[in-house]
């Protein structure tokens, strides 16, 4: 059976890394890396990862510091501002819910045909008698209904989607 490990193996990863491996190295753990499989083997693989590691940072190149200065900057005033926009939009959601009620509110009490379904429908309710004429308006006005209930639904629930998006 082959060691997997060996109490010199330590000692071999720390000169190759230190740039002691082979030359300034002590002559028995050269000797001892020179018949031990292990040691060689993280010699060799230790040396291969140094001189990667030594030519990635020879062609890194680093912004200048003004330019990450600047860009720091840049981002955390583009945070500031939608920070501040956001109860800014939410005010806006809000206020345009309210003038899509009022505009329904204005239509209601101005349009003659609207009140007087309304009249039957709670004439109806007091009756006892509302299924058959709430079927009966539906049939009559059901586009019209679908196409305001939309409005006052959806319209403000896309608005709140959409604050949320951003």
């Amino acid at each position: 059976m082959k060691p997997v490990e060996c109490p010199f193996e330590a000692e071999t990863l720390s000169a190759v890394l230190q740039g002691r491996w082979p030359d300034r190295a002590d002559a028995e753990l050269r000797c001892h890396a020179a018949g031990c499989q292990i040691c060689s083997d993280a010699a060799a693989i230790a040396g291969q990862i140094d001189e990667a590691r030594e030519r990635t940072r020879a062609r890194a190149a680093l912004p200048d510091s003004g330019r990450v200065w600047w860009t720091a900057q840049m981002r955390a005033r583009r945070e500031a501002a939608e920070a501040a926009g956001r109860p800014i939009t939410a005010v806006q959601a809000v206020a345009f819910t309210c003038s899509i009620a009022l505009l329904g509110a204005c239509f209601g009490a101005t349009s003659r045909w609207f009140q007087e379904l309304l009249g039957k429908a709670l004439a109806a309710l007091a009756d006892g008698r509302l299924i058959p004429v709430a079927t009966a308006m539906l049939a009559e006005h059901g586009a019209l209904l679908l196409a305001m209930g939309a409005l006052v639904l959806l319209v403000p629930a896309l608005v709140y989607l959409t604050v949320l998006r951003d």
